[in-house]
């Protein structure tokens, strides 16, 4: 007895309809004895039929009624067989499953009058009337073809229900958006969307019909009259998706609750049709107001060419990216460098799978460590140095600024002094916008380090004819999806419901992807002629909330209704506007046009480097207002903001 209890219509529901929708297909056997069962009906019709309309008086049938039933379904039974008919998952019949249920029928009535004539010659009589398999033909046809329809309606209407299926819309009608619509109507088991239109900028193309759905014409009234009240979701192929990303479509779709989904690009699509498994919302990247940045690799691929490059801070998120970007060239060895040991471990067992046919190695270490550093530098001898290994979190460093000292500053002094030793012939720091006019000690502490660098590669290159490592530095700003950035703390706080965190409502940054950055990071080290500090330019300034609210919105929810942005205060040593890097009265520009020089001031060697001694001592010492004071002495600008470090500036 089936469980029933009222639903919220206080209309009955049953334990079936789920289970009906959880069943993945009814086995073959079932399908073949309902077909079989069917065609046995059929003809027991037929036969009525023909009895009492007395078709055929005249003919003489040669057995009886239960005879010629077994003769016709073993026959029938052999061309179900045949022709597969009850192969097909029932719910997704589809024409070609009507064709093959066609032929099945129809070739069994043909070798019935084949017999049937044959038995005539001989004057044996008939073996079927033929009024009996007309009539059989076209019910058993249309019986077979009517439960499948059945089963394929019944599971459409319980699947639609609720919250079992989204109905979305395809933006564009080219052969990607027709692969995904092919893909959302074949036989996708568990698939969860109903496709109800596609939308299109071309007006010729509306209130067209493709795959039995209309085709709309984007604008704001059908934007806000029909696409928002018939689905909720908006698929754009990754075609389509390149070619909005720097318009505000996406704006739109979002701004009207709409989420945005996409697929893989159309190169890894198997048979022209992607996966429906691999339907996800589109990353917040797509929405960055500025096009992508391209570089051409060339000269990259010319410097690193049979090169041993080294990463520093390689299981971070830069780091691993620059690593990953490194390895698409003809390097020698790739040597990869962290100290923290269980992403190290994750790091190697992944280059494992990937990159049998590369020469790479992880060495487990840290930069701080002067005689292990000095070991890896002996045993690999790099050509090229990637230095991204840094402290990076703000309010943390506020709170230990003389491990922010150790790692960012001796750390680099270290790696910088081994390299022009075992004469390396590029070092490329990794640093941070953060080191413009710092707030903060995590932005001084980058701010040194290139101090250090740049007057050590000026030093070195007067006294040495230029014959030196070649210091290279690169600033950028923060970068979407990093370790420990804002956009997988709003995931995360969004996948819990809420509330999403802002610091301040008017606070800015600038963005750009992790792999823009790492492709920058390569190009600048490939152009640099030594003691440069290069910085990128990354496009508008973003407010956070306005991020905060798309993410909101991407993920389906709509901002201060469904999840509540919260203000909490700006961090100690955290900036309300990061500075403008890209003031041509202060930078030079080189042949990439989104890379350039910054005009800062220069600092000499061996006065600086005295009062660097000096700062690294009083960290080892865990002296941090000490450490903090010696830090404004060697970087004048920098003013602590909302910390406890601002009395040291009265």
């Amino acid at each position: 007895m089936l469980r029933m209890k009222k639903n919220d219509f206080g209309l009955f529901d049953t334990t079936f309809f789920p289970k009906f929708v959880a069943m993945k297909y009814l086995p073959r056997w079932i399908v073949l004895l309902m077909d079989v069962l069917l065609s046995i009906i059929a003809f027991v019709i037929a036969i009525y039929v023909a009895d009492k309309m007395k078709l055929e008086q005249s003919s003489s049938v040669l057995i009886s009624d239960i005879l010629r039933t077994v003769v016709l379904m073993t026959l029938q039974i052999v061309l179900f067989w045949f022709f597969h008919t009850y192969s097909g998952v029932l719910r997704y019949a589809s024409f070609v499953d009507a064709i093959k249920l066609f032929f099945s029928v129809v070739i069994n009535i043909a070798i019935i009058m084949l017999i049937n004539l044959v038995l005539t010659s001989f004057s044996k009589g008939i073996l079927i009337f033929y009024s009996e398999l007309i009539i059989y033909g076209v019910l058993s046809f249309l019986f077979l073809l009517l439960i499948r329809l059945l089963v394929k309606t019944s599971y459409d209407y319980f699947t639609q229900r609720g919250d079992y299926i989204t109905p979305v819309m395809i933006y564009g009608t080219k052969s990607a958006a027709i692969g995904i619509a092919k893909m959302l109507m074949s036989e996708q088991v568990g698939s969860k969307y109903k496709l109800v239109g596609f939308i299109d900028d071309d007006k010729n193309a509306s209130e067209k019909m493709i795959m039995g759905v209309k085709v709309y014409h984007l604008n704001d009234e059908i934007l806000k009259k029909i696409i928002v009240k018939k689905c909720k979701s908006i698929i754009i192929s990754p075609v389509k998706l390149n070619q909005v990303n720097s318009s505000n479509i996406l704006e739109k779709f979002i701004n009207n609750n709409l989420t945005i989904l996409s697929l893989p690009p159309m190169n890894i699509w198997k048979n022209d049709i992607p996966n429906i498994g691999e339907i996800r919302s589109i990353p917040i990247e797509n929405l960055l107001e500025r096009p992508q940045i391209n570089i051409s690799t060339d000269n990259i691929a010319s410097q690193l060419k049979d090169k041993v490059v080294l990463v520093t801070g390689a299981a971070g998120s830069i780091g691993s990216e620059i690593a990953l970007q490194v390895l698409k060239f003809d390097t020698k060895l790739v040597v990869l460098l962290d100290h923290a040991e269980s992403q190290m471990h994750e790091l190697k067992l992944d280059l494992e799978e990937k990159y049998e046919d590369k020469n790479v190695t992880v060495f487990l270490g840290d930069v701080r460590h002067k005689d292990r550093m000095e070991y890896m530098m002996d045993l690999y001898r790099p050509d090229v140095i990637y230095h991204a290994a840094a402290y990076k979190h703000v309010p943390m460093m506020e709170d230990y600024p003389v491990e922010s000292v150790q790692v960012n500053v001796l750390g680099t002094k270290i790696l910088a002094d081994l390299a022009v030793k075992y004469r390396v012939e590029r070092f490329v720091m990794v640093s941070t916008d953060k080191a413009v006019n710092p707030t903060n000690v995590m932005g001084a502490s980058k701010r040194i380090a290139e101090i250090y660098v740049q007057s050590l590669y000026r030093k070195l290159s007067t006294s040495m004819n230029g014959s030196t490592t070649k210091f290279i530095t690169t600033r950028f700003g923060n970068v979407l999806g990093s370790n420990g950035s804002v956009i997988p703390y709003f995931k995360k706080q969004i996948e819990h419901g809420g509330p999403v965190t802002v610091t301040h409502p008017e606070i800015i940054r600038y963005f750009m992807t992790i792999p823009e950055a790492c492709m920058l990071v390569l190009e600048a080290g490939s152009m640099g002629n030594g003691g440069e500090i290069y910085i990128f330019d990354m496009g508008k300034p973003v407010k956070i909330v306005d991020l905060a609210r798309k993410m909101i919105r991407l993920a389906g929810f709509v901002p201060e209704e469904d999840i509540k942005i919260v203000y909490t205060g700006l961090r100690p040593g955290e900036k309300l506007f990061e500075e403008l890097l890209n003031k041509k009265e202060h930078t030079q520009n080189t042949h990439h046009p989104k890379i350039m020089i910054a005009n800062v001031q220069l600092y000499d060697y061996d006065k600086v480097s005295v009062l660097i001694d000096k700062l690294i001592n009083y960290s080892k010492l865990c002296k941090d207002y000490l450490t903090v004071a010696t830090m404004k002495k060697i970087v004048p600008e920098f003013k602590s903001k909302n910390s406890q470090y601002e009395r040291l500036d009265i």
